[in-house]
C-alpha cells in the first residue's frame, strides 16, 4: 500500500475512532463530532446510498436597507446580521425543496474584511450561525468551512453562503 493510500485510511480511522456519531434513524445520515470538543461543526458526514444530494449557490444577505444603496455595505448591515439574513434564505430555498436546515451536509462561508473592524468579524458570523446549527430545535451539524476572500460580486457583502443537503432515500 503506497504511502497516501495509508495516510489517508489512516485519517479516516482516526476521525472515525475520535468522533462521536449520531445518526437519525429517518435520514441515516451519520454525524462524526469531537465528543470533547464544543466548536458546533460536524468532523466528518457519511451519507448513506440512494440519497440525493442537493447543491444550492451561493446566497448573501438581502438589504436591510432598502434606501441605501444596494452596493453598499449600509443596505445589508454588519455581518452578524448579513449571515443571518443569507442562512435565512438559504432556510426559505430548502423549504420550497420540503428541507430543512437539519439536511444540510457541508457549508462554505466566504467572508470578506469588515472594513468597521478591520478584520473578519468570525464572532459575529458564529453569533447568527449558531441560532441555526446546533440547537436543542436543530442540532444536526454540517461540516463547514470558512473563508476570507478578496471580493465578493456584491460589494455591500461581507459574507456569502453555500450549502450542500441532503434527501434521504425513500423506502
Amino acid at each position: 500500500m503506497n504511502s497516501t493510500i495509508r495516510n489517508l485510511t489512516f485519517a479516516i480511522a482516526s476521525v472515525a475512532a475520535i468522533g462521536a456519531a449520531s445518526a437519525s434513524a429517518a435520514d441515516g445520515v451519520v454525524r462524526h463530532t469531537d465528543p470533547a470538543g464544543h466548536f458546533p461543526i460536524a468532523q466528518a458526514i457519511e451519507v448513506p446510498p440512494g440519497a440525493s444530494t442537493i447543491y444550492l449557490s451561493g446566497m448573501g444577505s438581502p438589504p436591510t436597507n432598502k434606501s441605501a444603496d444596494p452596493k453598499t455595505l449600509a443596505a445589508y448591515g454588519d455581518t452578524e446580521t448579513q449571515t443571518r439574513g443569507a442562512l435565512e434564505k438559504i432556510q426559505d430555498a430548502l423549504a420550497k425543496l420540503n428541507l430543512t436546515m437539519g439536511d444540510v451536509v457541508q457549508m462554505h462561508m466566504y467572508m470578506v474584511t469588515d472594513p468597521k473592524l478591520g478584520k473578519l468579524d468570525f464572532a459575529g458570523m458564529m453569533k447568527a450561525y449558531t441560532q441555526f446549527f446546533g440547537t436543542a430545535a436543530q442540532p444536526n451539524l454540517p461540516v463547514r468551512s470558512a473563508f476570507e476572500v478578496a471580493h465578493l460580486a456584491n460589494p455591500g457583502w461581507l459574507i456569502e453562503i453555500e450549502v450542500t443537503a441532503v434527501r434521504a432515500p425513500h423506502s
